[in-house]
This record gives structure tokens, sequence and C-alpha cells, in this order.
């Protein structure tokens, strides 16, 4: 079973190597799958430092939900694969547009662009606070070695 990214999904979180990454810079951690997480985590870290802070007020940062896409029946959500994560839900809900500084929009594609993400907020239908891998498992192991955020001997584990 697979999300809608192709990465496997599973409602056993340790079928698919679900474990927490710590945000750098907060005292945040989000729930991802191995080579999802670095780059999840890396991107978060940026955001909080470049968009706005993530660590502030309700804790609205999600990551791991093993669920169906929003509205489907039938398509699983990158969440249930670890594969995306929801930051700053409740300022950026589901389906509006424009809730974040127009100045910054260019800096969050350059961010999800670095990362291998897309952005909710390109969709139709708005989700200004999402974020999801856009690459196979083996392209996102490639992309953690050649941004260092993770090294050789640790994949090897």
């Amino acid at each position: 079973m697979n999300s809608s990214n192709g990465w496997p999904a599973s409602d056993d979180q340790k079928l698919i190597a679900v474990t927490p990454y710590k945000i750098k810079g907060t005292e945040r951690s989000i729930r991802c799958a191995k080579y999802a997480g670095p780059l999840l985590a890396g991107f978060a870290s940026e955001f909080h430092k470049l968009i706005e802070p993530i660590d502030e007020g309700v804790f609205d940062d999600w990551a791991y939900s093993f669920r169906m896409i929003r509205g489907s029946t039938d398509k699983l959500s990158n969440h249930a694969s670890g594969s995306a994560i929801d930051l700053n839900a409740t300022k950026h809900p589901l389906g509006k547009a424009g809730t974040f500084e127009p100045t910054n929009v260019p800096m969050i594609r350059a961010l999800a662009k670095k990362y291998g993400l897309r952005w909710g907020g390109d969709y139709v239908r708005k989700d200004e606070m999402h974020f999801e891998i856009m690459l196979s498992q083996a392209k996102a192991f490639a992309l953690c070695l050649k941004l260092g955020l993770i090294k050789q001997v640790e994949a090897n584990k």
C-alpha cells in the first residue's frame, strides 16, 4: 500500500520506519519516514528561520498520520507514509489562500524546491500549511546526502 507519491504507507509506523526528527532551532520534532524526515525537518528549520516561527502558540505542526487525502475514499495521503508535514496549520487552514505575506511566497517555493517538496499553496484547492516529498525514496536519500542531512555511514544502518 502506497501514498499518493508512491512511498510505502502503513498504519504500523514501525513497518515504514517512522521516527521523530528534531527541527533545528525549535523545541519541535516531527514523526516522519526515513529519508523523508531529514528533508522535512531541514525544510521546517529554514521555514522557522526565514518565513515564520513554528514553535510559538498552539502545537499545530503535524507529520505522520495514517489517513486518506481529505475528501478521498481511496487515495492515501502522503502523511500516511510519513512523507508530508503541515506547519502552522491553524494560521494557514485548508482551502484558504493568501495566508502568507506575499513577499514570503518566493522563499517558500525556493525552500520547497531545495528540499524536493511540493507546497500545498500551489494546489488548485489551496492547502498552504502542507508540504510533501515529491521524490522517490532513492532520490530523497541522494538529496539527503547532497545537502549533508545524513552521512553515508548513517545510511548503511
